[in-house]
């Protein structure tokens, strides 16, 4: 018999592969579903509007927003338009809002849900990567809880459970894939195609998070995310690469003993744990054997041919508005790589000469976050055409 345990959610991004995978979650859990956001993918859309319900739906495309409210016109669901529908899809009055939304967009919901007073289960790593400081210290003065969905993050999260002296952490260790380019050389890699650097060994993901796992700026994000969610050094941060996707990151302790969380690589733990917290439910994911994978193995990175690695670290100890130019820099290099625009080892040689370009300041507001974004978008697109 499945335990009662109802609750109110907001789904920003819900037509991508997080959102997909949490309304999988949702729908085990019986949560209300009060909203709904997608950016232009209303043929999804509708048919999650129909089956959930939802009080609210919010497309960010305008014109496929009016597409969609002709669609849905036979249900109670109010149509919402452009950014500003989707934020005030994420202060829907829920229990939590859970913010998959892809890149810089995911943002101003972030800040809106927060200053709606709703929990946030964070997906989307730009919003702390863009804009650390700002996110945590509203989250702080709401009294609002950020509460991870990211393997890696929910990882450190479950491991440090009961051990809120930050005292007592002595190193977080992020564990990567490795991508399907690990073990290639920069020669290696100057001519590869992007059908190849979607093939990613162990997770099913969007496109643009498969190619920031190839570069490794998926790990160097996380690396800069994970410094605002545990409130750590960036030097307390060592990333190993675990190509079985078992440990999914590990917490070592003053007195040297590491705390891991082991599961299959499947993302509706994470999600449904972030959902669900403090509780645990019954999960539609496989037990892990590990007889299955008979070993577990653990490499040290290679910064030289994956520099993203190396472009997080300096951007997060720099700190100011660093992160947000190597954030949205990459965002735009990762789109011309994806449009046949850019090779894949130019992806780290422009996000890091955006990031030399920039001109920062260690007090930064909304608006800061915002000019960098446009600054650094606009700066890769000089470098595409010189």
């Amino acid at each position: 018999m499945k335990e009662e345990y109802r609750k109110k959610i907001a789904l920003l991004g819900s037509t991508g592969s997080i959102g997909l995978q949490a309304l999988e979650v949702a729908k085990l859990r019986s949560f209300d579903v009060l909203s709904l956001t997608a950016h232009s993918n209303i043929k999804v859309l509708e048919a999650q509007i129909r089956e959930f319900k939802p009080k609210y739906a919010a497309v960010s495309d305008e014109k496929a927003a009016k597409d969609l409210k002709v669609k849905v016109a036979d249900t109670k669901t109010k149509v919402l338009a452009g950014p500003e529908g989707v934020m005030q899809c994420a202060r829907a009055d829920v229990d939590v809002v859970l913010n998959s939304i892809v890149g810089m967009a995911g943002l101003l919901p972030t800040l809106a849900a927060i200053e709606a007073g709703n929990t946030v289960a964070l997906a989307n790593k730009e919003t702390l990567v863009a804009a650390g400081d700002l996110v945590m210290k509203a989250a702080a003065q709401k009294e609002v809880a950020i509460l991870p969905v990211d393997s890696e993050h929910s990882a450190i999260f479950q491991a440090i459970q009961g051990k809120n002296d930050k005292a007592m952490i002595k190193r977080l260790i992020l564990t990567a894939s490795g991508g399907p380019f690990f073990g290639k050389k920069a020669s290696e890699l100057r001519t590869v195609s992007l059908e190849s650097a979607l093939k990613h060994p162990n997770w099913s993901m969007g496109a643009k998070i498969t190619i920031d796992s190839a570069t490794m700026f998926n790990k160097g994000l996380e690396l800069i995310e994970a410094v605002w969610l545990f409130d750590v050094l960036p030097r307390q941060i060592d990333i190993v690469v675990h190509r079985q996707s078992v440990v999914h990151s590990l917490v070592e302790f003053t007195d040297n003993s590491v705390l891991a969380q082991l599961g299959v690589p499947d993302m509706r733990i994470p999600i449904q744990y972030a959902l669900t917290y403090p509780r645990r439910f019954e999960s539609p994911v496989k037990q892990l054997d590990l007889c299955e994978y008979g070993k577990l193995t653990f490499e040290k990175p290679d910064y030289e041919t994956f520099r993203g690695l190396e472009i997080c670290r300096q951007a997060i100890e720099k700190g100011g508005l660093y992160p947000a130019a190597v954030n949205s820099a990459n965002e735009a290099a990762n789109e011309l790589f994806r449009q046949g625009k850019l090779g894949f080892l130019e992806i780290a040689q422009v996000v890091e000469k955006t990031m030399q370009a920039l001109e920062s300041k260690q007090d930064y507001s909304l608006q800061d976050v915002l000019d960098t974004d446009e600054f650094s978008r606009q700066y890769v697109k000089s470098l595409i055409k010189n």
